[in-house]
């Protein structure tokens, strides 16, 4: 139950920081949103450092590095793709994929489920296809461009959380604040080669900054999550988070939520119960 309540944190999280990168995406070029939530992100983590410890051995920086490399990509193309939008498609589109490989993952790891699980898993998996039922009238339809950054941004997210998955047990924050720091020299080193190409564009600062808070919070609850059950019940629970993000853009933005989409919630909450079950 702890596992799953940790998953659905983070899962809120991430939907929330999305929501928010992409519109700060949209202000100005994405590296220059990232070059803002990124150390955001880090200065969260080292200020974890002394109330969760951190133990910084190899598997720590490795599994660490890793997921930061895969989380730099992430992040670009992940805030590209729901600048480009319609965000109610697309950030499930991602999802889904980032939902797949761990799962996948967790399985042939070995990992069983009860006859609750065995049900809810694939309901979920469902519900996150649900969610991204925006093709009816009224919706845009994304380009072939917007859906392959999609799928990238899900398969870069799939990695990152597989590798953090991976680390030890009691590095305690180790592999967050790793990961943070190689996610952000590689996007700064990104922006400084692609320097003239940014635009005159003002970063949203505060959007950036909030995002890159989010995303970090939803790592740790990622991670703890991860640490205390299984790898595919919790990466399915932690990809439900387009939920948020496909609500947030209907409260803000006037974008429109299908019943698809609201079929696909109520196929999420009667997953997240079967799990429980678990």
């Amino acid at each position: 139950m702890l596992a799953l309540m940790l998953a659905l944190g983070s899962s809120l999280a991430y939907g929330c920081a999305d929501f928010l990168g992409g519109l700060g995406a949209r202000r100005a070029h994405v590296l220059r949103t990232v070059m803002i939530a990124a150390p955001a992100s880090l200065t969260v983590e080292l200020l974890l450092w002394p109330v969760l410890g951190a133990s910084f051995d190899a598997g720590a920086l490795g599994w660490g590095a890793a997921s930061g490399v895969a989380s730099a990509a992430a992040f670009a193309l992940l805030y590209r793709t729901l600048a480009i939008g319609p965000m109610n498609v697309l950030s499930p589109v991602t999802a889904l994929v980032s939902a797949a490989l761990p799962v996948g993952t967790g399985l042939l790891a070995g990992e069983h489920l009860g006859a609750a699980g065995t049900v809810g898993l694939p309901l979920a998996l469902a519900a996150v296809v649900l969610v991204s039922a925006g093709h009816g009238a009224g919706s845009a339809r994304p380009s072939r461009h917007a859906l392959l950054l999609a799928v990238g941004a899900g398969a870069a997210i799939a990695l990152q959380l597989i590798c953090l998955h991976q680390a030890p047990a009691d590095s305690g924050v180790a592999p967050l604040i790793i990961g943070r720091a190689v996610s952000s020299a590689v996007t700064l080193a990104a922006a400084g080669l692609m320097y003239r190409r940014l635009g005159p564009e003002r970063p949203a600062y505060a959007l950036s900054a909030t995002a890159g808070v989010l995303d970090s919070v939803a790592n740790l609850l990622f991670l703890l999550a991860a640490r205390s059950g299984d790898l595919a019940v919790v990466a399915v629970i932690t990809a439900l988070y387009p939920a948020g993000t496909v609500l947030l853009a209907r409260c803000v933005l006037a974008e429109r939520v299908h019943r698809g989409q609201l079929a696909g919630l109520g196929a999420a909450a009667v997953a997240v119960s079967l799990l429980a079950l678990s």
